[in-house]
Order: structure tokens, then C-alpha cells, then sequence
């Protein structure tokens, strides 16, 4: 049974009402003071918090998608993402995999025609040699036969770190967003490539072409791109067609990749992002001493120092519980004083880093996305 699965955390719920209720029953029972009493009681005792401990880990795992699986809990996933690729499109012969399909969750889900569907596929990696698994959302028009010579704009979404990509679909309700926007007019109907930045786990590479490591940046601006645009021959082949947006970790990126190639990315969003690579124990050594590769991944030294991107950027945060609010306002400022980069905001008055916070602001940048976004 996966991390992720629901008989994983009904199991862990019922061990631990059942250790609370032996708890209960037996604490009469161990109320001398001999050292068998003792053990037993803080045995009991113990094993009670553990489990509601578990509990309580599991049911916000599943909430907030953390982590994917055993392996990935307990950092046994090392370089998985990474595959030696002898062909010019992947080692099994394509760019993208579908390995599998799944309904959209909404009314009328069950036929691809009424609520579009969700592929499960694995992109393939021809410059960078890395492989990851992602979710493509294709719009019920896609399968519609009056829009059958029809391209559509496609949004990459990303997580945060760790993150999961089935979160962007369970969690954060991405596909039934867009599909309910677009249903009422608010929004054009998208393709959604939706997956995590993470594309070498465990390793947070903040997005960044190391030295001598994993090329991440190049995967999503360059490999990304042309895996979807093989497989799916009706999405937007013009960086007009194209935007991106995540959160957090992932808010970071899409920013920076929209800056940094504005020729691929028309817009992005950045939810609650931040705007400078972190060095922690989870990235290890980005830079390996390249000054110059270090400064482009500063958001703030970029606006400052290289020519202004012809891109639209949305960046959201609170007023009140979230810690980069003020450096978002920084940042808002930057961008308007080179007057070529356009920028738009969404302030929450209060909210934290979280789900629930990213489940507010995600309809409305959706809209804002699909609104700087062309299918032609």
C-alpha cells in the first residue's frame, strides 16, 4: 500500500483508536509502581502519541502532497529523474509516454467529450537526458469534433518542494478549475502539463543548470517544451501560446523561466514565490563558484542587470502571514521601473503558505493566464 493511499491512513486512524482506547482499559491495571507498571504505561503511552503522530503526518501528506511515495519519504529516490538517453527522443522511442488516463472530477467526468481528461505520461529528455513523470489536462473542446482543427495555449504547472504532482490534481483542483472557468467563459479552454520542478529527486535544484549536474533550466525551456509540441500536435506552437505557473518553489521557477526566456513563456505566475535561489542542505552546491550563474538566479539582480524580458508576470502573496509579502512588493517595483516586462498582483489580505491559500488565488490567475495567452 502507497504513502498516498487511503487504506494506508484508515489503517493508521484505527491502530490509533485502538491504542487510545487500550490505553484507556489497561491504565488501571498498570497503576503500581513497580518497573513493569512503569514500562507498560510509558509504553502505552508512547506508542498512543506515535500513531496519532502517523495519523496526523499521513492526512496532511494527503492534503498537501509532500511526498509521492515510502521511497520518497525516506530519501531513497536518488537520481532517479536522470536517464541515459542514445536516441535523439528518448530512450524508448518517444519524447512523451502516456502510461496512463484518469477522469476529471467533475460532473459528466466520466466522458472525455463533457469533462476533457487527465493522461498520466512520462516526458523524455533529448538535450538534458532527464526523464519525469507529469499530468497533462486536455480540455473537453480537445476532444470535441467542431474544434478538431483547433490548437490550444498550454499551461505548465508546477508544485512547490517537495511537492507531488498528484496534489496539483487532488489538492489544489487545478483541472476541475480550468474546466469550470472555462465552462463559463472565463476563461479559453487549456491544455495543463502539470508536474514537479523536482525532476531529479531528492535533490531541490531551485531550477538551475548546475555545473556538471542536471541541466533543470534547459529541461523546462527547452525539452519541455518540444516533448509536448511532438506528442500533442494541436497545442500552441508560438511562445504566445505558452505561460507557466507554480507555487512557492515552483512559483519561483516559473518566474524565473519566463524571465529568462521569454521566447518560450509569454506569461507566468508566481504563487507566494520567493526570488532568489536558496543554498540549504537540500540543494547542495547550485553554483559550484560560477558568480554569474548565481547573480541570474537572483530575480531582483536580474531586473537590475540584464535587458528587461518581453514577458507578463503575476505574483501573489498576503498581507499577513506570508514572510515574502514585502519582498514581493520590492519586486512589483523593480519590474515597473524597466517599463518593457508587464506585472499584475493578486494581494490577499491574509494567508498563509499553504493550500488553502493557493486554492483562492489559483481561479483568478487561471483567468489572468489564459486572458495573455494565444492558441495562434
Amino acid at each position: 500500500m502507497g504513502l498516498t493511499s487511503n487504506k494506508v491512513l484508515a489503517l493508521a486512524i484505527v491502530f490509533a483508536v485502538l491504542l487510545f482506547a487500550g490505553t484507556v482499559w489497561y491504565w488501571p491495571r498498570l497503576a503500581r509502581r513497580n518497573w513493569r507498571a512503569v514500562s507498560g504505561r510509558v509504553g502505552l503511552l508512547f506508542a498512543t502519541q506515535l500513531s496519532i503522530f502517523a495519523s496526523l503526518g499521513l492526512f496532511a501528506n494527503q492534503s498537501f502532497g509532500f511526498y509521492a511515495s515510502w521511497s520518497d519519504l525516506f530519501g531513497q529516490d536518488k537520481g532517479q529523474g536522470v536517464v541515459v538517453d542514445n536516441g535523439a527522443t528518448g530512450a524508448s522511442g518517444g519524447a512523451v509516454q502516456v502510461v496512463g488516463t484518469q477522469k476529471v472530477n467533475v460532473a459528466g467526468g466520466g466522458q472525455p467529450q463533457i469533462g476533457g481528461q487527465i493522461q498520466r505520461i512520462t516526458i523524455f529528455g533529448a538535450k538534458t537526458h532527464i526523464a519525469t513523470p507529469a499530468y497533462v489536462y486536455l480540455p473537453p473542446e480537445y476532444f470535441q469534433p467542431q474544434f478538431r482543427t483547433r490548437s490550444f495555449p498550454v499551461g505548465v504547472v508546477l508544485t512547490g518542494y517537495p511537492g507531488t504532482a498528484e496534489a496539483l490534481i487532488k489538492g489544489l483542483k487545478y483541472p476541475q478549475t480550468a474546466h469550470d472557468l472555462a465552462k463559463s467563459g472565463k476563461m479559453q479552454p487549456m491544455i495543463l502539463v502539470m508536474l514537479r520542478p523536482t525532476v531529479v529527486p531528492p535533490r531541490d535544484t531551485e531550477c538551475v543548470d548546475i555545473p556538471g549536474g542536471p541541466q533543470v533550466e534547459t529541461f523546462f525551456a527547452k525539452d519541455l517544451p518540444d516533448s509536448i509540441k511532438s506528442h500533442y500536435k494541436r497545442v500552441g506552437v508560438r511562445p504566445a501560446g505558452w505561460g507557466i505557473i507554480g507555487d512557492s518553489t515552483g512559483g519561483y521557477c516559473a518566474l524565473k523561466f519566463a524571465m529568462h526566456h521569454p521566447d518560450v513563456y509569454a506569461a507566468a505566475v508566481g504563487l507566494s514565490p520567493y526570488f532568489k535561489a536558496p543554498i540549504d542542505p537540500t540543494t547542495g552546491d547550485l553554483f559550484h563558484g560560477n558568480k554569474d550563474l548565481q547573480n541570474r538566479a537572483d530575480l531582483m539582480w536580474y531586473l537590475k542587470h540584464m535587458p528587461a524580458p518581453n514577458t507578463s508576470l503575476l505574483v501573489t502573496s498576503s498581507k499577513h502571514g506570508e514572510f515574502h509579502y514585502k519582498a514581493t512588493l520590492k519586486f512589483i517595483q523593480q519590474v515597473r521601473a524597466n517599463k518593457v516586462t508587464r506585472i499584475s498582483s493578486l494581494i490577499l489580505d491574509s494567508g498563509g503558505h499553504n493550500f488553502n491559500t493557493w486554492l483562492r488565488e489559483i481561479p483568478g490567475s487561471l483567468e489572468w493566464l489564459s486572458g495573455r495567452l494565444s492558441d495562434r
